[in-house]
């Protein structure tokens, strides 16, 4: 193929991936009032299969390792944190009660904790052990994570892998290369443990995850807190894959205090988790 007709098949492609993208809300605002819209290539439910199986197969290593589930009380309470977060998430979006959720602990000495699509979650023992956290900042930490999985944003991320695999690839957009060429699994697995998300994208799971802990009664002021113990371990040089993917800085805490005369009411309004 001639540099000029590769260059025509490149547009081509290109003009075919503009056309495959679909832009989206999806989710309600909130009364934090989140409404950027997004571009998404793959869709919701194929990247919902291929985190459940990149999670399903998370649960297999921590299973053999003797890694899941093995502190009850630990596990008993991040499901208690999650199942009063879970509920109030359908002011964002009314189908996230209904999601098949997926509540599990891995003991381990790392820091960290994430929520893949579909409500699939896992909490490191390392993050709340290391960290003390109390209840109020573990449902901020699960607020957060809960909102970039009603977001979409590993959604969002792996269209935007996606578009750039197709961009290189060029003329194979126009012979039909589909969403079903990528493994989803691991490129969800990917997005979860390897790559930081967007600025953009944490902003919103922080003001999204303050609504969330405030609407289930956990005082909204932890969610300071805890990035202030995370930046304190990032300091004192402790590992912390979550930090990796989560970078923290005064920034996001002083947008946090920002944000806390919309969701103060809330918290007020709604009935206590208990000690915060």
């Amino acid at each position: 193929m001639t540099g000029s007709s590769w260059r025509t098949a490149v547009a081509a492609g290109l003009l075919c991936l503009a056309a495959a993208c679909t832009t989206v809300q999806t989710t309600e605002p909130g009364a934090v009032g989140i409404d950027r819209k997004q571009r998404m290539l793959v869709s919701n439910e194929d990247v919902a299969a291929g985190a459940e199986q990149a999670y399903a197969q998370e649960l297999q290593k921590a299973s053999a390792t003797g890694k899941l589930n093995t502190d009850p009380a630990l596990t008993a309470r991040v499901r208690h944190v999650s199942e009063r977060l879970i509920p109030v998430t359908a002011v964002f979006r009314r189908d996230a009660p209904g999601w098949k959720w997926e509540i599990n602990t891995l003991k381990t000495d790392d820091m960290n904790a994430y929520a893949m699509p579909g409500g699939k979650i896992m909490v490191y023992s390392g993050l709340v052990e290391k960290l003390n956290l109390t209840d109020a900042e573990l449902a901020a930490v699960l607020g957060h994570e809960i909102s970039h999985a009603l977001r979409e944003h590993t959604r969002e991320r792996v269209s935007r892998a996606y578009a750039q695999q197709l961009a290189l690839a060029g003329v194979a957009v126009v012979t039909g290369v589909g969403a079903g060429a990528l493994d989803l699994a691991n490129q969800v697995a990917s997005v979860t443990f390897q790559l930081p998300h967007s600025r953009e994208q944490e902003a919103e799971a922080d003001v999204m995850g303050l609504e969330l802990m405030a609407r289930a009664g956990y005082n909204p002021h932890a969610a300071v807190s805890v990035w202030q113990k995370m930046m304190s371990a990032q300091q004192g040089g402790g590992p912390s894959e979550f930090l990796s993917t989560h970078p923290s800085s005064s920034n996001r805490i002083a947008e946090l205090q920002a944000r806390m005369p919309k969701v103060i009411p809330l918290y007020e309004a709604a009935p206590k988790a208990g000690a915060s």
